[in-house]
């Protein structure tokens, strides 16, 4: 039997990714990018804030109906909506930004695991508004590295740090396709059960 993501990673805090600032002819690969990401490193959604773009909801839609997992994917919500909802339901806003607190040299993802509480991760795409930084909005601002940089690398280096390299050995539920590691070569298991 396949393991569940919290499973393997033994977290019983859930993450869901909120992508702000998404502009449709601009940031569609980077945006799903960014969802993908999530999927991958054991999110357990992604929210495509303030708009809709069928494309990416197509895409990411698919990739997990044939690789598996429960990742949930929404789109056009307002954002502080997202935010309100999220803070009145116990969980709490963390903000990826090059201006927050490093995430190498500062406690800020031991106290993040210590609220026990689940995570909405904040992450833009053009210039965010002030109030994100502001405790109103973000509980935590987390600065992945404090030089420029692609906000799905801070994605990336978060969810690896927060999961502690956990994630990357679970093995999705309900996958139709599956890749074998293997030292050359390419090599996919199909499960024609399941595709």
């Amino acid at each position: 039997m396949e393991n569940t993501p919290n499973q393997l990673i033994d977290s019983k805090q859930k993450i869901v990714v909120l992508r702000w600032g998404h502009r449709i002819h601009r940031d569609s690969r980077l945006t799903t990018h960014c969802a993908l990401t999530s999927r991958a490193m054991c999110a357990s959604g992604f929210i495509l804030a303030d708009i809709e773009d069928k494309s990416i909801e197509k895409t990411i839609k698919a990739i997990t109906k044939h690789w598996g997992g429960n990742f949930v994917f929404e789109m056009g919500t307002n954002w502080r909506n997202v935010v309100r909802d999220w803070k009145a339901k116990g969980g709490i806003v963390a903000h990826l930004t090059a201006y927050g607190e490093n995430i190498q040299s500062s406690d800020v993802l031991n106290r993040i695991r210590e609220t026990g509480k689940d995570i909405l991760l904040l992450v833009g795409s053009q210039k965010v508004p002030g109030e994100f930084y502001s405790t109103d909005v973000s509980d935590f601002n987390i600065g992945v590295g404090n030089q420029p940089h692609s906000e799905c690398s801070a994605l990336a280096i978060f969810l690896d740090r927060f999961f502690e390299g956990k994630e990357l050995m679970v093995e999705f539920e309900k996958a139709e396709v599956k890749i074998i590691p293997q030292k050359h070569g390419k090599n996919i298991e199909v499960n024609e059960e399941k595709a």
